[in-house]
């Protein structure tokens, strides 16, 4: 498998990558929480610009990426926009949405755009448009209501591969131990037919827990970890999940 590597992070194989959301509301809190997650050299952050209070204001935007850069140099950066639709707080035009990637992509700190691959018009043009900016992509879709069967699963999966995607990410809830397990089996066969393609899935809410510690297993390469107030129902706090995942990942390599 080849694995995805951004500022040395390696995304894709053995342990996965924890990510921590900032999701503050106010521009001086988000600068302050990404800085301070920058001095704590965190793996990788998100931040969901959709909370942010201004975001429609491209140059506040901006702003913000600028006053961070200097924060994140060995952090990988993602820059979200989660809209209405998805579970988060964007009510924007789609042309405000990649107007707003684009100008993330050409800041000279963000890594990594989620893109809601199924929201877009067309998400390929989108995608490879991004990559020229030298970005990485990872396409995202969530689903608060069930788990899919493995046919939709898989479907969506693969759609988002064959659209060019860096990193195929995948959220749903489930209603039954079933459904977790059912995922967390699906990733693994993803894993095995697209060995190149770097896979996100996660089971939301508390039953879905394992999922997110399990990635190691399943071949799930990232998993988000709260610093504080959590961004989609289910996830644990990041120190916690790390001494999980060590744990894990010392057994499974039999260290």
């Amino acid at each position: 498998m080849e694995n995805l590597n951004i500022k040395g992070i390696r995304i894709g194989l053995g342990r996965p990558v924890i990510c921590i959301p900032v999701v503050a509301e106010g521009k001086e809190e988000i600068i302050s929480r990404i800085r301070e997650l920058g001095e704590k050299h965190a793996p990788m952050i998100e931040w969901r610009a959709d909370l942010f209070e201004n975001v429609q204001d491209p140059e506040q935007v901006k702003e913000i990426l600028e006053a961070v850069k200097d924060a994140v140099p060995d952090t990988v950066f993602l820059f979200t926009i989660r809209t209405v639709k998805q579970g988060g707080r964007g009510e924007m035009e789609e042309k405000m949405i990649l107007y707003l990637n684009e100008l993330a992509a050409k800041s000279g700190c963000v890594d990594l755009i989620d893109l809601e691959f199924f929201e877009a018009t067309r998400p390929e043009k989108a995608i490879r448009r991004l990559q020229r900016m030298g970005v990485r992509v990872i396409a995202s879709h969530h689903d608060f209501q069930e788990t899919p069967d493995n046919r939709i699963l898989r479907m969506l999966l693969e759609q988002m591969e064959a659209g060019g995607a860096d990193i195929a990410k995948l959220a749903v809830m489930p209603k039954n131990a079933g459904d977790v397990l059912r995922l967390m089996a699906l990733t693994n066969e993803v894993r095995e037919k697209y060995p190149d393609l770097p896979v996100v899935t996660m089971s939301m809410g508390g039953l879905g827990v394992l999922s997110r510690i399990g990635g190691e297993l399943s071949g799930s390469c990232i998993t988000f970890g709260a610093h504080g107030a959590v961004s989609a129902p289910g996830q644990l706090q990041a120190d916690e999940l790390g001494d999980i995942l060590d744990t894990i990942h010392k057994s499974m390599s039999g260290k």
